[in-house]
Order: C-alpha cells, then sequence, then structure tokens
C-alpha cells in the first residue's frame, strides 16, 4: 500500500520524523561504537595489572573466575569480571566500574575484600580507567557461568565491616607525580603503587591485614609464599642490583641471583614480561630508590651467601640406607638435584640452569619460598606452558624435604635458615599460617566492645534512677 503524502502538513511531519530518527541515529552511534585504540589501551593496562592471574582457574575462561586465594581467614573467591550481562560485570557503567577499581565497593554495594588490590589500583588515572572500562567491556569474552561466593568465617563474612576498613586504610585519591622526581621515575612510581600492586605482596601488614607503608617494600606474606624484601637496601633488598639486572628479572624471571617462582613466576609470565622496555625501566628505577629496610639478621647480601663444595666422598662407594627417609642430604641431592644443578650446585655451563649459591633462593632466613619450589617445581605459564623445574611433592616425604633443604642452607645458603618436617608438611597442605588467630582474635574484640557498649547503658541507666530518686 502507497500513502501519498501530497499535503504540506504531512510532508512537514515526515520531514520531522525523519530529522528525529536520524538524530537518534546519529546521538546513538558513539555509544555503540568501540574506540578500538582505546581497548588496546585498557587490554595493555589490564595485563601490568594482571588481572588475569587471579580471575582464571587453570584450563578456566579468562576472567570468568573461580580461583581460591588462601588468607588467615579463609579463602576468598574471586569473581567473574567478563562482561556477561548475567554473571559478569556486563552492566556496569564507567562510573561503577571506577568505584569498584578505587574503593572496592560493587555496583550492587556490597564490598569487596582487600584480597582484590583496589588499594593500589585506585591510584589510576582517570584516563587509564576509561581504557579498562572498554577493553573489559569490549574486548573480553562474556562468561555466563558464575563461581561459588566466598564464604568467610564470623565476623569477616559481614562484609560491611570493610567499610571501617577502609576509613582506616584506603587512600582513593589517584597517583599524583613528583615533581621533585623525573618523568621514568614518576611512571615506575604509578605503575608500582598502581596496576602492577608491588606494595600488595611485598608489603608486610599489621594485625588488621592493611599494608604498613612506613616499610615499604620490605617483604611480606601471599599465602604460603613469602615476597621478599625489594627495597634499596644492599643486604636485605636489591640494593646490589643493578638496574638492568631488575628489568632482566621482570621481563623473564630469572638472573644469576634469583629465579621466580610460585606467584611471581605468574606475575612475569602474565604480566610483566608483556610490558614495554620503557616500563620496564621506570619500574626498576623507582625500585631502586624506595627507601632502604634492613633486617639486622642479614648481615651480608642475601645473594652471597655459599659456595661452590660437592660431599661426593659421602655418597660414592657408601650403601644408601634402606630406609629411604634415612637419607642425607648429599643423597638427597645426588639423586634429585645434581643432574641439573652439577655437583658443586654450581649450575649448567650456560647459564639457563642456575648455581644454588649466590642465589637469594638459598641466601634468605625465610624458607618458605625454599620448600614451596621443592614441592611443586617452577611452572611456566601464559601462551607457553611448560615445566621450567619438576616437583617433588609425590617422590619426597616432609622429612626427606626437610633434610634437603637444611642441606642445601647449609652448604649453600644461610646457614642461619632452617627447614623443618612440620614447615613441610604446613605447607605441603596449603595451610596460611599466621602469628595470631585472626579469627578468634575478631570475636574477642567484638565481645569486648559489646560489653563495654553494655556497662555504659547500664552505667547511664542507674545515673537515671538515683536521678529520679533524688527527684
Amino acid at each position: 500500500m502507497k500513502i501519498r503524502m501530497n499535503c504540506k502538513p504531512c510532508r512537514s511531519f515526515a520531514a520531522a520524523c525523519l530529522a528525529v530518527i536520524s538524530f537518534g541515529a546519529w546521538a546513538a552511534a558513539p555509544a555503540d561504537s568501540v574506540d578500538n585504540e582505546l581497548v588496546l589501551k585498557g587490554k595493555y593496562l589490564a595485563t601490568a595489572g594482571d588481572c588475569i592471574a587471579c580471575h582464571t582457574v587453570a584450563g578456566g575462561k579468562p576472567f570468568a573466575g573461580g580461583l581460591h586465594t588462601p588468607t588467615p581467614v579463609g579463602d576468598i573467591i574471586s569473581t567473574n569480571i567478563t562482561p556477561s550481562k548475567t554473571s559478569g560485570i556486563g552492566n556496569y557503567t564507567l562510573e561503577q566500574f571506577t568505584r569498584v577499581m578505587r574503593e572496592g565497593i560493587r555496583a550492587d554495594g556490597k564490598h569487596l575484600y582487600p584480597a582484590m588490590p583496589y588499594t593500589a589500583y585506585a591510584k589510576t588515572s582517570d584516563e587509564d580507567m576509561r581504557a579498562l572500562y572498554a577493553y573489559f567491556m569490549h574486548g573480553v569474552e562474556p562468561v555466563d557461568t558464575s563461581p561459588p561466593p566466598t564464604q568467610l568465617p564470623f565476623p569477616f563474612n559481614i562484609r560491611l565491616s570493610m567499610a571501617v576498613w577502609n576509613m582506616l586504610f584506603l587512600d582513593p585519591t589517584p597517583f599524583r607525580p613528583d615533581p621533585d622526581q623525573d618523568a621514568v621515575w614518576n611512571r615506575g612510581a604509578y605503575l608500582a603503587r598502581g596496576l602492577t600492586h608491588c606494595t600488595t605482596c611485598h608489603t608486610p601488614r599489621n594485625f588488621l591485614l592493611a599494608e604498613d607503608l612506613s616499610r615499604e617494600l620490605a617483604g611480606g606474606q601471599v599465602g604460603p609464599w613469602y615476597a621478599p624484601n625489594i627495597t634499596s637496601d644492599e643486604r636485605s633488598g636489591i640494593g646490589g642490583w643493578s638496574t638492568q639486572e631488575i628489568v632482566d628479572y621482570l621481563a623473564t624471571g630469572h638472573t644469576a641471583k634469583a629465579q621466580a617462582s610460585g606467584p611471581m613466576a605468574e606475575a612475569v609470565d602474565y604480566s610483566l614480561s608483556h610490558l614495554t622496555e620503557a616500563d620496564l625501566q621506570a619500574l626498576a628505577t623507582y625500585v631502586k630508590t624506595v627507601p632502604a629496610v634492613h633486617d639486622a639478621q642479614d648481615t651480608k647480601a642475601v645473594f652471597a651467601w655459599g659456595e661452590a663444595v660437592d660431599h661426593l666422598d659421602t655418597v660414592r662407594g657408601v650403601p644408601w640406607p634402606s630406609d629411604p627417609g634415612q637419607m642425607t642430604g648429599a643423597q638427597l641431592y645426588s639423586a634429585h638435584c645434581a643432574t641439573c644443578h652439577q655437583a658443586q650446585a654450581q649450575g649448567s655451563f650456560t647459564g639457563e640452569l642456575p648455581a644454588l649459591f649466590h642465589n637469594t633462593a638459598t641466601g634468605r632466613l625465610q624458607t618458605n619460598n625454599l620448600v614451596l619450589t621443592i614441592l611443586d617445581g617452577i611452572q611456566q605459564h601464559g601462551k607457553e606452558p611448560g615445566t621450567i623445574m619438576p616437583g617433588f611433592r609425590t617422590v619426597m616425604s616432609d622429612a626427606q624435604v626437610a633434610t634437603l633443604g637444611n642441606y642445601l642452607m647449609q652448604n649453600y645458603g644461610n646457614p642461619a635458615g632452617t627447614v623443618s618436617a612440620e614447615q613441610v608438611s604446613t605447607l605441603r597442605n596449603g595451610t596460611v599460617q599466621s602469628p595470631v588467630d585472626l579469627v578468634l582474635l575478631a570475636r574477642a574484640g567484638l565481645v569486648v566492645a559489646g560489653l563495654i557498649i553494655l556497662a555504659i547503658i547500664l552505667a547511664f541507666a542507674l545515673r537515671r534512677r538515683r536521678s529520679s530518686r533524688r527527684r
């Protein structure tokens, strides 16, 4: 059916409708269009933030959540941060996205736990926040599955309590450049304090699990792992490293002085190895200037302990015990380590397999990382997954790992560092130890607070009764 619009009013109405439709299409275009350059920038920033490491389970889809992060108060399970509108963050506005990144508050108003390093991400600039938002909305595949929710014991299951924690410990203001420093230093500080969240892992925490920034980068616990001191101290930290050694370590996870394992290996594979040379130089420049924090027990540089030595005379021609649990450290080393690290622990001729002396792996008093590396080896993640060092979890008992660990420390590392069978058992089971029982402490604190409030109420009531009697 054809409709004729010969009359002037009809033609005017049609023109008006066309104008409205055209304007609507023009107005909608910017919202529907995708700025590919902004998405690519956001992808780089999300890589710097290592978002994929915590929000992706082994073999799972990227950013779909479900990874369990052990903490002293229980496991925290990462959420789905894909643009799924049913299970992820697909309905988030830029303002809501920015709020969750800077304040740890979800779109539904619930608080996140600081296992998500929003205290560091808060330093991200508005411009970079827009790029991150563009990437997660347009550069990530939506996944319509929801991981199980985090269930912590009382009172930590009350998420509203994080509002008080944020009041005490969160600074939501973006990074402000230091006018007394150059652009390279400021870029490194922006990354280290922000997206790469170096302080989140390498800074010790107080009993309320907030970073003690007076000891920035002085070393901290990451689950069962220990993120070492990376301040400018020449003995306890990395003051004896060159800038290029730091860059090489961040890019490859390997130097003669140290090799990345555990969470740091993941950070290198998923995040740091993908940064530009300029950003790696900036990070190294900044870290080299962080005020030194010295541990009095470190009497020389942590990478300077040990020497090339062997105990072949105690192994060759000597019958091994019928009970494998009675094997000596030298025998365990010969059986499991010497093939790769050589008889005197000098490493391979090419340097690809490191020496075990003059190595931070054996030079630190904190031996958790050494034990965990013996148990689980070193895995390479990312695009080319593989095994750099095999683990011996199913091969050696707790006692054997302790014997081997002590042999390594006594001969190739800091002899003051020790390994116990109980320590190995705890780490094998994935238990996170805390100096105090935080759950018990929190519950006791609530009881004390309740008693104080009750006492105040009773005192007030008693005072009112006495006052009424006098009248």
